[in-house]
């Protein structure tokens, strides 16, 4: 049963959905979008019934304090399984612990300074007010199971799993990757063009070191393929024409067809 306290907590609708700050970096938006939509094929997979969310960007209200937004993260991107994406037929402003109760799966931050803020580990006991370090929320707090911290600078990502409620480093596999298991992916940098820039980008792989495409990728690639298949129909086609009829037709094969 639901208490009364529980009862009367803000929801998302009456919480912030912003703290006022910039996008740091122009790569963030097309990074997000990158993950998301190279894994959606999975998470469909994964729940048929469309029962998940991804926030971007997003707040995470863990707490409450005053003002509201001292009791929130807002990773770069989040992903929790087996909630609605949606509330009372409106698009989430945010994502509140106290009303949902599951926690993201994983949540990923990209790093545009020094990547201090991304490992703080500072607790509430120790900082000021609403001064808590990111590490020690996903970690103490909210309880991540899979935290990456992403440095395109340094082309590389430290992938964090919790396990006996404290975060270990995460070895790469041999493919350099780091397995995100209960997805049945792998997180890792590849190195390429996407949105027009040449970066090293946090992508997914399956699990058999497959890279994950964008639905831009998959419509290229199989452009490329319905184009191999004319050529070759082609080639074939430009064959038979230099068969005689007699040919043709002990190959079962009407030479009207060819015309």
């Amino acid at each position: 049963m639901t208490s009364l306290s529980a009862l009367t907590l803000p929801d998302h609708t009456q919480l912030p959905d912003s703290d006022g700050k910039f996008v740091k970096n122009l790569q963030e938006h097309p990074q997000s979008i990158l993950i998301t939509d190279s894994i959606k094929p999975v998470l469909e997979q994964l729940h048929p019934d469309g029962q998940y969310c991804i926030g971007q960007d997003s707040g995470i209200y863990w707490r409450l304090t005053d003002p509201p937004e001292q009791g929130a993260e807002a990773p770069d991107w989040f992903y929790v399984p087996n909630v609605p994406p949606t509330l009372d037929g409106k698009m989430r402003r945010s994502y509140v612990l106290w009303k949902e109760y599951i926690a993201p799966l994983i949540v990923l931050e990209f790093v545009s300074g020094d990547g201090t803020e991304e490992r703080d580990k500072t607790p509430p006991s120790q900082g000021e007010a609403g001064n808590v370090g990111k590490f020690w929320v996903y970690e103490q707090a909210i309880r991540v199971p899979y935290y990456g911290i992403y440095e395109v600078a340094k082309a590389q990502v430290e992938v964090y799993h919790l396990v006996d409620n404290a975060y270990q480093i995460m070895a790469p596999n041999d493919r350099g990757h780091y397995p995100i298991a209960p997805l049945g992916v792998e997180l890792g940098i590849w190195q390429g063009l996407y949105q027009n820039a040449e970066l090293p980008w946090l992508r997914w792989w399956d699990e058999q070191g497959n890279l994950l495409l964008t639905g831009e990728e998959r419509a290229i690639i199989e452009q490329q393929r319905a184009e191999v298949e004319r050529k070759k129909r082609e080639t074939i086609v430009e064959k038979l024409r230099n068969l005689s009829p007699e040919q043709l037709n002990a190959l079962g094969i009407d030479p009207e067809m060819l015309e």
